[in-house]
Formats: C-alpha cells, sequence, structure tokens
C-alpha cells in the first residue's frame, strides 16, 4: 500500500510537471512575438510600445521558474562532475539527496518571501515601477506556484533515491536515472 502510494505520487507529479513544462514551452512563441513586435515598432515605425517590455520580462520569469522543474525532470540541471562522476551510483544518489534538500530549504524560502509580496499586492495594489505599470499579484503567484512544483519534483526525486538506496529496487517500471547522464534507463529487474 505504502509503495503504491509512492509510485501515484511520483507519476502525478512527473504529469503535472511534463505539462508545465509543456506550457512554458508554449510561452516562447508569445515571447518572441512580442520582443519581435517592440523591435519593429520602436525601429521602423518610431513608436515603442510602455507595454512590451514589461509584459516580455514576466513571461521570461514565467518561462523560467516553470522551467526549473521541467529541467530537474528531465535531468537538466549541472553537477559538479570533478567530484560527482568518480564515485559510485549509490554515493550519487546521496549527493543528490543532500543536495535536492538544500534546494527545497532555498525554494520553500523563496515561496515564504513571495507569499509575504503577493499579501502585500492584495494590500496595497503593488505594482511595476515603470511607465505601464503592471501589477504585480499575478508574477507574486506564479512564482508560489512554479516554486512549489519545483518542490514537489525535489520530493518526488528524493522518494525515488532513498526508494533505491534502501530497497535496491527501482520505485517505477522505468526510472528516470539522471546520475552522470541525462539518458533515460529502463529499470525492469534484470
Amino acid at each position: 500500500m505504502f509503495v503504491t502510494c509512492l509510485r501515484w505520487f511520483c507519476r502525478t507529479v512527473d504529469l503535472l510537471v511534463k505539462y508545465a513544462g509543456y506550457f512554458a514551452s508554449a510561452l516562447m512563441p508569445l515571447l518572441a512575438a512580442i520582443v519581435a513586435f517592440e523591435v519593429f515598432s520602436r525601429y521602423f515605425l518610431n513608436r515603442p510600445t510602455v507595454w512590451a517590455f514589461d509584459f516580455s520580462l514576466f513571461l521570461f520569469g514565467y518561462i523560467a521558474i516553470i522551467g526549473g522543474a521541467f529541467a530537474q525532470q528531465k535531468g537538466g540541471h549541472i553537477t559538479v562532475d570533478i567530484l560527482y562522476k568518480k564515485v559510485s551510483v549509490n554515493t550519487r544518489r546521496i549527493f543528490d539527496i543532500i543536495t535536492f534538500s538544500v534546494a527545497i530549504f532555498f525554494l520553500v524560502l523563496i515561496v515564504y518571501i513571495c507569499f509575504d509580496k503577493a499579501q502585500d499586492a492584495i494590500k496595497f495594489g503593488t505594482r511595476r515601477q515603470s511607465e505601464w505599470a503592471p501589477p504585480m499579484l499575478h508574477f507574486w503567484i506564479m512564482t508560489i506556484s512554479a516554486c512549489s512544483l519545483f518542490i514537489l519534483q525535489l520530493c518526488r526525486d528524493i522518494l525515488e533515491n532513498l526508494f533505491v538506496l534502501i530497497t535496491g529496487n527501482p520505485l517505477l517500471e522505468r526510472q528516470r536515472i539522471n546520475i552522470g547522464s541525462k539518458k533515460s534507463e529502463t529499470n525492469d529487474g534484470n
């Protein structure tokens, strides 16, 4: 029953992060179009927009922060290869558990700070200090959501590593191995 719950949690997080990553990648063409429009307006029409810079800044922030969990899922974050590649796979798992735990600590701090910022935005109607002056609440909510998703992904990875260290078996039939490579590896018990 416990293992079934762990597997369900891992699959659910995998699905959430995957679709969030797809959403972030779908924002890229919109960001490119806004930047292209601003360049056209500024240099060809000699009429720069008031909103394009702020809007592209928010979109870039959304893409970057949502993409963090997706990059973690795909094994796209960097490691210190000098040490990491010279140790056994189980030691790499221990390193991952430690570094993921530290990352969770910092992400929780970011969520805490952004929660305060969101409350201020609600209470005082905080706006970005620019000519367009858009409200900031949406940005703080997105940051809280994306960091929470990243925390879920890191918790999922810690659970997966702990399960393999304790039992010696993979938690899922097809387990993503980001230890030393960015490839997936099939673990069917053979």
